[in-house]
C-alpha cells in the first residue's frame, strides 16, 4: 500500500489522530493516544518518498520556504481524503512530516465531552478568553466548538487570525472570515494591526506568542471586543505567569490590573485515556473570573486562586481534581488515570474517599 492518499484514507479509516512520517521507517499513526506503525505499508519511507509527499500537499509557495527556514506549518485538504494540518522539517539531515486531522464536521461540547460552562463562557460579551494546554491537547478543537457556538446562537462577524487554518466555519447567523498567516496575511501582527478596520465584533488570534500578540488582544478587549487565543500552558497559574514573564518585572503590577479588569476564563485542558478504550476525554481546569478571582490577580495572590476556584458553587468553575471526580464518578476513566495525571493525587485520593465504582470497587478503603 505504497500510495499516499490510501494511507490517509487507512488514517481516517483507524480515526487517527496524527500521521509521523520519517526516513528509514514505515509510517506511524496515533491512535487513541497510542503511535502504531502501519504494517499495511511494505518498505521503510526513502528520501524520494518523503520528497515525494511534500510536492503533493505542500503550496508551491511553501516549498521556498521549507528550503531556506527548514520547517514549515501548512493546512492541506482535499476532497476524498479531507483536512490535514501539517508541519514539516528536517532531522538529520532529511525531510520529516507529521499531518494532524482535521475533522470534517465540528464536534459539539456535548460530543468532546466538553463541560456545559463552556457555552457561557462562549457567550460572553466581551473580554480575554484562553484556551491553553500542552500541544495536542484539543485546544484548537476546543475553540472550535465555541467559536461554532456563537455561530449558531448570535448575529456577529468573527475574524480569526490563524497558523495555519484548522476547522473551516461555515456562516450561519454569523459572519466569519479566517484568515491564514502567509497566505492571506504576512505576519499575526499584521493581521492584529489592522483587524480593528474590519469591523469585527469576535477576534480569534491563533496563539498568543509574545508581547505584542498579548497588547493586540488587550487593545481589542479595550474597545469592547471578545477575544479567544491559545497558550501552551498547564494550568490556570501557570497561564497568568505566562503572560507576565512577557514583560519585564516593574510592569507586572500593571498587567495584572489588565488581566483583572478583561480576562474572562481560562480553560486549561488536557486527553486522557477512557476506561472503556474508545478514544481519550478532556478533563479541564476552569476558571471564571469573579470579582473574588479579579481581586486576587490584581492583588498578586495568585495562590489563593485554587482555594477561591474550589470554593465556587454557582460559577461552574472546575479544578483538574474536581473534574477528575466527575470523570471517575461517571465511569468515564478508570481511578488509576485519574492519579497519574492529577496534580494533587493525594487531594483527588481525599475527593474520592468513600466513593464506589462499582459493587466491587471502592477507591480507598474505609
Amino acid at each position: 500500500m505504497n500510495d499516499f492518499f490510501n494511507l490517509l484514507k487507512l488514517m481516517k479509516e483507524k480515526d487517527a489522530s496524527d500521521l509521523h512520517l520519517k526516513f528509514g521507517r514505515k509510517p506511524v499513526l496515533r491512535i487513541k493516544g497510542d503511535l502504531i506503525d502501519v504494517d499495511e505499508w511494505t518498505s521503510p519511507l526513502t528520501k524520494e518518498d518523503l520528497f515525494k509527499f511534500i510536492e503533493i500537499i505542500m503550496p508551491p509557495e511553501g516549498l521556498n520556504t521549507f528550503k531556506k527556514e527548514k520547517e514549515y506549518d501548512f493546512a492541506f485538504d482535499n476532497p476524498e481524503v479531507g483536512r490535514y494540518r501539517v508541519n514539516a522539517f528536517w532531522q538529520r539531515g532529511y525531510p520529516g512530516l507529521v499531518l494532524r486531522r482535521i475533522k470534517d464536521k465540528i464536534p459539539t461540547l456535548e460530543e468532546l465531552n466538553l463541560p456545559s460552562v463552556l457555552k457561557k463562557i462562549a457567550l460572553s460579551e466581551n473580554g480575554l478568553i484562553l484556551v491553553t494546554g500542552p500541544t495536542g491537547c484539543g485546544k484548537s478543537t476546543t475553540l472550535a466548538a465555541m467559536i461554532e457556538i456563537i455561530n449558531n446562537e448570535k448575529v456577529k462577524h468573527i475574524v480569526t487570525i490563524e497558523d495555519p487554518i484548522e476547522y473551516l466555519y461555515s456562516d450561519k447567523k454569523s459572519i466569519i472570515d479566517q484568515r491564514e498567516i502567509g497566505i492571506d496575511t504576512l505576519s499575526f501582527a499584521d493581521a492584529l494591526k489592522h483587524v480593528l478596520r474590519e469591523d469585527p465584533d469576535i477576534i480569534l488570534i491563533g496563539e498568543l506568542r509574545d508581547v505584542d500578540t498579548f497588547q493586540a488582544a488587550i487593545s481589542a478587549c479595550e474597545t469592547g471586543h471578545l477575544v479567544f487565543s491559545t497558550l501552551h500552558t498547564i494550568d490556570t497559574v501557570t497561564t497568568i505567569m505566562r503572560i507576565l514573564d512577557f514583560f519585564p518585572s516593574y510592569q507586572h503590577e500593571q498587567v495584572r490590573k489588565i488581566l483583572a479588569y478583561h480576562l474572562r476564563a481560562t480553560i486549561c485542558q488536557k486527553l486522557v485515556p477512557k476506561k472503556d478504550g474508545s478514544g481519550l476525554v478532556p478533563v479541564c481546569e476552569i476558571m471564571i473570573v469573579t470579582p473574588v478571582i479579579s481581586k486576587l490577580i490584581q492583588d498578586n495572590k495568585l495562590n489563593k486562586i485554587y482555594s477561591a476556584m474550589s470554593a465556587d458553587k454557582e460559577e461552574g468553575m472546575l479544578t483538574f481534581n474536581k473534574h477528575l471526580v466527575q470523570l471517575i464518578q461517571n465511569n468515564i476513566i478508570t481511578p488509576e488515570v485519574g492519579f497519574a495525571v492529577s496534580p494533587s493525587p493525594h487531594t483527588l485520593q481525599m475527593n474520592l474517599k468513600g466513593i464506589y465504582l462499582d459493587e466491587e470497587t471502592k477507591i480507598i478503603g474505609e
